[in-house]
Protein backbone atom coordinates (compact mmCIF):
# COMPACT_ATOMS: atom_id res chain seq x y z
CA UNK A 1 0.00 0.00 0.00
CA UNK A 2 1.28 3.32 -0.74
CA UNK A 3 2.72 5.93 1.71
CA UNK A 4 0.23 8.03 3.20
CA UNK A 5 -2.84 6.22 1.93
CA UNK A 6 -6.14 6.90 3.87
CA UNK A 7 -8.64 4.54 4.04
CA UNK A 8 -12.77 4.91 4.71
CA UNK A 9 -13.78 1.48 6.85
CA UNK A 10 -17.34 0.71 6.77
CA UNK A 11 -18.78 -2.28 9.43
CA UNK A 12 -15.60 -1.87 11.59
CA UNK A 13 -17.69 -3.06 14.68
CA UNK A 14 -18.59 -6.26 12.89
CA UNK A 15 -17.18 -9.66 14.00
CA UNK A 16 -14.46 -9.51 11.14
CA UNK A 17 -14.99 -5.27 10.99
CA UNK A 18 -12.96 -6.03 14.58
CA UNK A 19 -10.08 -7.88 13.15
CA UNK A 20 -10.27 -5.83 9.88
CA UNK A 21 -9.51 -2.38 12.06
CA UNK A 22 -6.90 -4.48 14.75
CA UNK A 23 -4.70 -5.00 11.40
CA UNK A 24 -4.82 -1.45 9.16
CA UNK A 25 -3.92 -0.43 12.95
CA UNK A 26 -0.75 -2.52 13.19
CA UNK A 27 0.17 -1.93 9.77
CA UNK A 28 0.49 1.64 10.40
CA UNK A 29 -2.52 2.31 7.87
CA UNK A 30 -4.42 5.74 8.60
CA UNK A 31 -8.10 5.31 8.57
CA UNK A 32 -11.61 7.04 8.84
CA UNK A 33 -14.24 4.50 10.61
CA UNK A 34 -17.80 4.61 10.28
CA UNK A 35 -19.51 4.20 13.63
CA UNK A 36 -22.94 4.13 14.19
CA UNK A 37 -22.80 3.22 18.23
CA UNK A 38 -20.26 4.60 19.76
CA UNK A 39 -20.42 2.29 22.49
CA UNK A 40 -19.02 -1.19 20.09
CA UNK A 41 -16.03 0.83 19.44
CA UNK A 42 -13.34 0.80 22.03
CA UNK A 43 -10.31 1.72 20.29
CA UNK A 44 -8.06 4.31 20.45
CA UNK A 45 -5.21 4.53 18.32
CA UNK A 46 -3.88 8.08 16.46
CA UNK A 47 -4.21 6.12 13.01
CA UNK A 48 -7.98 6.04 13.37
CA UNK A 49 -10.77 9.23 12.87
CA UNK A 50 -14.47 8.25 14.11
CA UNK A 51 -17.50 9.15 11.98
CA UNK A 52 -20.30 9.06 13.46
CA UNK A 53 -23.71 8.17 11.89
CA UNK A 54 -25.56 6.25 9.58
CA UNK A 55 -24.33 4.52 5.80
CA UNK A 56 -27.87 5.09 4.65
CA UNK A 57 -27.09 8.60 5.00
CA UNK A 58 -25.59 9.87 2.29
CA UNK A 59 -24.62 13.23 4.10
CA UNK A 60 -23.06 10.79 6.81
CA UNK A 61 -21.32 9.02 3.99
CA UNK A 62 -19.83 12.07 2.26
CA UNK A 63 -18.51 13.33 5.75
CA UNK A 64 -16.75 9.59 5.89
CA UNK A 65 -15.02 9.28 2.46
CA UNK A 66 -13.83 13.27 2.42
CA UNK A 67 -9.90 12.72 1.33
CA UNK A 68 -9.87 9.03 1.33
CA UNK A 69 -8.25 7.06 -0.89
CA UNK A 70 -10.26 4.19 -1.09
CA UNK A 71 -13.39 2.30 0.83
CA UNK A 72 -13.43 -1.53 2.31
CA UNK A 73 -16.90 -2.79 3.58
CA UNK A 74 -17.21 -5.22 5.97
CA UNK A 75 -20.72 -4.32 7.15
CA UNK A 76 -23.07 -7.18 7.83
CA UNK A 77 -27.09 -7.02 8.36
CA UNK A 78 -26.62 -6.61 12.41
CA UNK A 79 -28.70 -8.83 14.52
CA UNK A 80 -31.83 -8.56 14.67
CA UNK A 81 -32.04 -7.23 10.92
CA UNK A 82 -33.12 -3.56 11.33
CA UNK A 83 -32.65 -2.79 7.73
CA UNK A 84 -33.15 -5.47 4.87
CA UNK A 85 -31.61 -3.25 2.48
CA UNK A 86 -28.67 -1.89 4.25
CA UNK A 87 -26.20 -3.48 1.86
CA UNK A 88 -27.58 -2.39 -1.11
CA UNK A 89 -28.31 1.42 0.29
CA UNK A 90 -24.97 1.77 1.82
CA UNK A 91 -23.14 0.70 -1.50
CA UNK A 92 -25.47 2.92 -3.31
CA UNK A 93 -24.06 5.54 -1.44
CA UNK A 94 -20.76 4.76 -1.20
CA UNK A 95 -20.84 4.37 -4.89
CA UNK A 96 -22.34 7.60 -5.61
CA UNK A 97 -19.77 9.62 -3.38
CA UNK A 98 -16.83 7.85 -4.70
CA UNK A 99 -17.86 8.94 -7.98
CA UNK A 100 -18.36 12.55 -6.56
CA UNK A 101 -15.27 12.79 -4.94
CA UNK A 102 -12.97 10.77 -7.40
CA UNK A 103 -11.98 7.63 -5.63
CA UNK A 104 -11.70 4.61 -7.39
CA UNK A 105 -10.96 1.71 -5.00
CA UNK A 106 -13.62 -0.07 -3.39
CA UNK A 107 -13.51 -3.44 -1.34
CA UNK A 108 -16.57 -5.10 0.20
CA UNK A 109 -17.46 -8.66 1.35
CA UNK A 110 -20.59 -10.25 1.12
CA UNK A 111 -21.83 -14.03 1.49
CA UNK A 112 -21.33 -16.96 0.07
CA UNK A 113 -25.40 -16.61 -1.33
CA UNK A 114 -24.37 -14.18 -3.91
CA UNK A 115 -24.18 -15.56 -7.83
CA UNK A 116 -22.46 -14.24 -10.39
CA UNK A 117 -22.39 -15.39 -14.70
CA UNK A 118 -19.19 -17.13 -13.89
CA UNK A 119 -19.99 -19.53 -10.74
CA UNK A 120 -20.12 -23.15 -11.19
CA UNK A 121 -21.36 -23.47 -7.75
CA UNK A 122 -20.99 -27.52 -6.01
CA UNK A 123 -24.40 -28.93 -4.60
CA UNK A 124 -23.08 -27.80 -1.01
CA UNK A 125 -22.45 -24.09 -1.92
CA UNK A 126 -25.80 -24.10 -4.05
CA UNK A 127 -27.59 -25.88 -0.91
CA UNK A 128 -26.21 -22.59 1.26
CA UNK A 129 -27.05 -20.22 -1.26
CA UNK A 130 -31.13 -21.52 -1.19
CA UNK A 131 -31.08 -22.07 2.34
CA UNK A 132 -30.81 -18.42 2.88
CA UNK A 133 -33.22 -17.66 0.10
CA UNK A 134 -35.64 -19.96 1.70
CA UNK A 135 -34.86 -18.47 5.33
CA UNK A 136 -33.60 -15.33 5.04
CA UNK A 137 -35.32 -13.73 1.59
CA UNK A 138 -35.08 -10.09 1.88
CA UNK A 139 -31.32 -9.76 3.46
CA UNK A 140 -30.46 -12.36 0.94
CA UNK A 141 -32.02 -10.27 -2.38
CA UNK A 142 -30.66 -7.18 -0.65
CA UNK A 143 -26.89 -8.62 -1.10
CA UNK A 144 -27.60 -9.74 -4.85
CA UNK A 145 -28.83 -6.59 -5.45
CA UNK A 146 -25.37 -4.68 -3.86
CA UNK A 147 -23.73 -6.96 -6.57
CA UNK A 148 -25.69 -5.81 -9.18
CA UNK A 149 -24.89 -2.44 -8.34
CA UNK A 150 -21.10 -3.08 -8.42
CA UNK A 151 -21.70 -4.41 -12.07
CA UNK A 152 -23.29 -0.70 -13.33
CA UNK A 153 -20.50 0.90 -11.60
CA UNK A 154 -17.15 1.73 -13.27
CA UNK A 155 -15.33 1.99 -10.40
CA UNK A 156 -12.36 -0.74 -9.01
CA UNK A 157 -14.66 -2.57 -6.94
CA UNK A 158 -14.23 -6.51 -5.52
CA UNK A 159 -16.76 -8.20 -4.16
CA UNK A 160 -15.18 -10.94 -1.52
CA UNK A 161 -17.94 -13.98 -1.08
CA UNK A 162 -17.15 -15.49 2.30
CA UNK A 163 -18.08 -18.82 4.23
CA UNK A 164 -18.64 -18.96 8.26
CA UNK A 165 -15.81 -16.40 9.45
CA UNK A 166 -13.66 -18.17 12.19
CA UNK A 167 -12.89 -15.04 15.08
CA UNK A 168 -9.41 -16.58 15.49
CA UNK A 169 -5.95 -15.20 15.14
CA UNK A 170 -4.68 -18.32 13.65
CA UNK A 171 -3.55 -18.04 10.30
CA UNK A 172 -3.97 -21.07 7.62
CA UNK A 173 -3.53 -21.26 3.61
CA UNK A 174 -6.06 -19.41 1.85
CA UNK A 175 -8.01 -20.27 -1.72
CA UNK A 176 -9.65 -17.59 -3.47
CA UNK A 177 -11.64 -18.80 -6.54
CA UNK A 178 -14.28 -17.11 -9.00
CA UNK A 179 -16.75 -19.72 -9.68
CA UNK A 180 -17.11 -21.88 -6.21
CA UNK A 181 -16.34 -21.85 -2.49
CA UNK A 182 -13.93 -24.30 -1.77
CA UNK A 183 -14.08 -24.23 1.75
CA UNK A 184 -16.51 -24.18 5.33
CA UNK A 185 -14.66 -21.53 6.89
CA UNK A 186 -12.42 -18.07 6.87
CA UNK A 187 -9.88 -17.27 9.33
CA UNK A 188 -11.48 -13.06 10.30
CA UNK A 189 -7.36 -12.60 10.61
CA UNK A 190 -6.44 -14.16 7.07
CA UNK A 191 -10.02 -12.15 5.62
CA UNK A 192 -8.37 -8.95 7.05
CA UNK A 193 -4.96 -9.48 5.63
CA UNK A 194 -6.43 -10.61 2.15
CA UNK A 195 -8.53 -7.11 2.27
CA UNK A 196 -5.39 -4.74 2.63
CA UNK A 197 -3.75 -6.58 0.45
CA UNK A 198 -6.31 -5.71 -2.41
CA UNK A 199 -4.95 -2.44 -2.41
CA UNK A 200 -1.65 -3.47 -4.32
CA UNK A 201 -3.11 -6.60 -6.04
CA UNK A 202 -5.21 -5.88 -9.12
CA UNK A 203 -6.11 -9.90 -10.05
CA UNK A 204 -9.93 -9.14 -8.81
CA UNK A 205 -10.88 -6.07 -9.57
CA UNK A 206 -14.41 -6.06 -10.96
CA UNK A 207 -14.21 -9.31 -10.05
CA UNK A 208 -16.17 -11.75 -6.95
CA UNK A 209 -13.89 -14.07 -5.45
CA UNK A 210 -14.87 -16.76 -3.04
CA UNK A 211 -12.41 -16.64 -0.03
CA UNK A 212 -11.92 -19.47 2.05
CA UNK A 213 -9.24 -21.47 4.03
CA UNK A 214 -8.36 -24.80 2.61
Amino acid sequence: MKENTRIAVVGGTGKSGKYLVRELIDQGVHFKALIRNPEKFIVESPSVEIVYGDICNIETVRSLLSDCDAVISTLGMGIPYNNPIVCSTGTKNILKTMDELGIGRYIVVTGLNVDTPFDKKSPKTKFATDWMYQNYPKTTTDRQDEYNLLLESKLDWTLVRLPLIELTDERREVKPDLEDCLGDKISATDLAHFLIGQFDDKTYIKKAPFLTNV
